[in-house]
Parts: C-alpha cells; structure tokens; sequence
C-alpha cells in the first residue's frame, strides 16, 4: 500500500507486511520513516491511497462502522497515554467498553480486574495527574486490552518513560499477549522492545526492509 500527503510527501510505498496471529513484532526506523502512518492505515484511523489493509480476512478501509471495529477488534497504546485527565483510572479504563453491551456493573468490574492485572487496583480513584508516568502508560493498557482485541498497536509505549516503568510496561504487554493470544505490532526506538519482539521491521523513508 502507499500514502502520500498534500499529493507530494510520500508516507509509505508499496508497504506490504503480514502479521502472524499471536506474534509481536518490533516496527523500528528513523523520525519521519512512515511508522505512525502505517499504524493509523491498520488502525483504520487513515485510508492508504492504493493498496489494502486487512485484518482477519475484513477490508479496514471498505468498513461501513471503523469506529465499532477500532472499538472491538483492535487496541491502541499510545506514548502520550490519551488518558482524560478528569476521570479516574477506572473511569478511564471503561470508557473503552461503553457501547459493548456492557452495563456499567460490568463494565465497572472489568476495568477493576484489569487495574488488578497492570499492578493499580489500589489505586482505581486516582485521576491521572496523581499518577506517574509509568502508572499512566499502565492503565492505558489495560483501557487498551479491555475489549480483548484480537491486534494490539502501540506507537513508541516506552518512549515516554525510565529504564524501569519502560521495562514494567512491556512486561505487562508480553504477559496479556501469551495470557491471550493477541498480535501485537510496536513501533519503538527502545531496543528493548526488538529484543522481546519476534520479529522487527524497519521503515526508512517509507519502504519496509525484514
């Protein structure tokens, strides 16, 4: 696929790449290579301009409701968690499953078995300004994997944070994706993520190399 802007800046070209059910793959390159673009095309939050993208077998951008899809198919970890700073953590955390069916009792207890699951349960009330750093990149997280996505994308989820919250939160991601099966695709330059990761790509200047 390929995605250029203003019809002269070159995102991505001629990017094909196929992710293996419950893999994580490490997405790495220089500033400004494609990588967010390429997460956002997956995502369905940008349409390529020639090309597909698929995921389980559906077109993202022929989907009649991309919102739904994003909602209940695919996860998004951010460096800049995106929390809302006026709700809580838990709060937070259930904002990802309103439209699921689930009533708010529900919703309620999942989101505190995940703030359980990422180490934060003790700290559910907590608003994001009360929090560090790395408790913040954790509790987006777990709002990531609260609709248990089958694919989960994270654009630079370390980039953020010390050796050690980075360490923690990669820790978390691999024990969700063995605990369920989930892909996950990483864009990071922390090598530590190559490392855990079974494959790395790299972008540079909009094409893809193994």
């Amino acid at each position: 696929m390929t995605k250029t802007y203003d019809g002269r800046i070159q995102a991505l070209r001629d990017v094909s790449l196929r992710l293996e059910p419950g893999e994580l793959v490490a997405l790495t390159g220089p500033s400004g290579s494609g990588k967010s673009t390429l997460l956002q095309l997956i995502g369905g939050l940008d349409h390529p301009d020639s090309g597909d993208v698929r995921v389980d077998g559906v077109s993202v951008p022929g989907l009649a409701h991309p919102a739904r899809f994003r909602r209940d198919v695919i996860g998004f970890v951010f460096q800049l968690h995106h929390l809302l700073p006026h709700l809580s953590a838990r709060a937070n955390v259930e904002l990802a499953m309103i439209g699921t069916g689930r009533g708010k009792a529900e919703r309620s207890d999942r989101a505190m078995q995940l703030l359980g699951e990422v180490g934060l349960g003790d700290r559910a009330d907590a608003r994001p300004s009360e929090l560090s750093g790395g408790e913040r990149q954790r509790i987006a997280v777990a709002r990531a994997v609260a609709n248990e996505p089958r694919l989960l994308l994270a654009d630079e989820p370390t980039g953020a944070l010390d050796t050690v919250s980075g360490a923690r939160v990669l820790d978390l991601m691999e024990t969700m994706r063995h605990r369920r099966g989930t892909t996950m695709l990483v864009v990071s330059y922390d090598p530590a993520v190559a490392e855990r990761a079974g494959r790395e790509l790299r972008l540079t200047d909009g094409r893809l190399a193994a």
